[in-house]
C-alpha cells in the first residue's frame, strides 16, 4: 500500500508540474490527441516523464487489486 502513495504523492506533484495555466501533463495529452503537429524528440520525453508517474500509479493501483483475492 506504500507504493500507492508514494507514487500518487509524485503524481500530483512532478507528473502535473508547472501547475499553471494547466498541468503540464494535460497540455501534452492534448497536443498528442491533437496529432501531435510540431511535437520533437524532448517534448515526447517530457510526456514521458511527466507521465511516468501516473502510469505507475495505475499499476500499482492494478497490482494491489490483483492481489485481493
Amino acid at each position: 500500500m506504500k507504493n500507492i502513495y508514494l507514487w500518487l504523492l509524485f503524481a500530483l506533484t512532478l507528473g502535473l508540474a508547472p501547475f499553471t495555466p494547466e498541468p503540464h501533463i494535460w497540455g501534452k495529452i492534448r497536443w498528442i490527441v491533437g496529432g501531435a503537429v510540431g511535437m520533437k524528440p524532448m517534448d515526447w520525453f517530457d510526456t514521458f516523464l511527466h507521465g511516468f508517474p501516473w502510469v505507475m500509479l495505475l499499476v500499482s493501483i492494478g497490482q494491489k487489486l490483483g492481489n485481493r483475492k
